[in-house]
């Protein structure tokens, strides 16, 4: 963990005591997308990852302590294999924690050892089992929005997603809705960050993301709205689609403009800002030769995706909207 990235002087103190205890003990933490992680697995470390349910949530903790007080505590009750914290913008934890152990019994011991401790005199923390939900819920989907749309900015911005749902509306004019099952809650809780950070939107409104309460799972799955269709990826499915790639995007954009006599998009990505988390928002400009305006806009790309570049997810994003509005206007 780099101290030159927390720029501000909010907690300098206990900063400065957690980076002379990572020194002191070897540790790496790394921090990314809102959380802090350590291990996973943790130096030493032999064999696989640990089976389900070795996880706990941790949560009422005060936001100006660090891993130097709960790795040392959460590592007491058992062996440790990952601690993820959750951080803000400002350097300050989020109140909240995951810890996964080597097996369910010491996770067990930890949540019988510090459930309700008194982390400081009047402060009782919460330990309990993780629920690990994988579920998310989007609202607010415009109401012409496809199902390769939304697989493909899915794609663009999360991962360890295994299926999409899309489901219809009572009418051609209100939103849709869309179920997004992702491998892990981790990568569930990640994707919702990004999704709801990202500003994004398919559609006139910005998306509602929120986990998938259980009652309208129920629904769901009593069939009370039809699905459009499901998508599914990794191991859930013996024949499984390809999953979308910039290619397949532009190669629809191109088919659409060649279509309707235009000439191949030009396309031009800029980076404007960059946040602490290292999102990164982009400015975007499409010209399509016959088109009569250029069209451009903005976006949040989320970092650290393997094999693709930030220009590339951008370029990506931009296609999508372009493909949408020449979709609307040459009808």
């Amino acid at each position: 963990m780099d101290g030159k990235t927390w720029t501000n002087g909010i907690n300098e103190a206990s900063k400065m005591a957690l980076l002379a205890w990572e020194k002191e003990m070897g540790i790496e933490l790394v921090q990314i997308n809102g959380q802090r992680r350590y291990g996973g697995p943790p130096p030493g470390w032999v064999g696989g990852p640990p089976p389900a349910n070795t996880e706990v949530y941790i949560a009422r903790l005060p936001q100006d302590i660090y891993e130097n007080t709960l790795i040392p505590l959460f590592s007491s009750a058992g062996r440790l294999y990952e601690f993820r914290l959750m951080m803000t913008f400002s350097g300050l934890n989020r109140g909240f924690a995951f810890a996964r152990y080597a097996s369910r019994q010491d996770a067990r011991s930890a949540i019988a050892a510090f459930h309700r401790f008194q982390l400081r005199r009047g402060c009782a923390i919460v330990v309990c089992w993780s629920t690990q939900k994988r579920e998310l819920l989007i609202d607010s989907l415009g109401a012409s929005v496809s199902q390769w749309e939304l697989e493909a900015m899915l794609q663009t911005v999360t991962e360890g997603i295994c299926s999409v749902t899309l489901y219809s509306s009572p009418s051609q004019k209100e939103a849709k809705r869309a179920v997004l099952k992702y491998r892990s809650h981790e990568a569930a809780a990640l994707a919702k960050k990004a999704l709801m950070e990202g500003n994004l939107r398919l559609g006139e409104e910005k998306m509602r993301v929120d986990w998938l309460d259980p009652q309208l799972k129920q629904k769901l799955q009593l069939c009370m709205e039809e699905p459009l269709s499901s998508w599914v990826q990794g191991d859930e499915s013996p024949a499984v689609p390809p999953p979308l790639s910039l290619q397949n995007v532009l190669d629809c954009l191109n088919t659409l403009c060649w279509k309707h006599h235009l000439r191949t998009p030009l396309f031009m990505t800029q980076c404007v800002q960059v946040n602490p988390n290292g999102w990164q928002r982009f400015w975007y400009q499409v010209a399509i030769p016959g088109f009569h305006v250029p069209l451009s806009g903005f976006m949040w790309i989320s970092p650290d995706r393997q094999g693709q570049s930030n220009h590339e997810k951008a370029k990506g994003v931009a296609a999508l909207h372009v493909l949408r509005v020449l979709g609307c206007q040459l009808k």
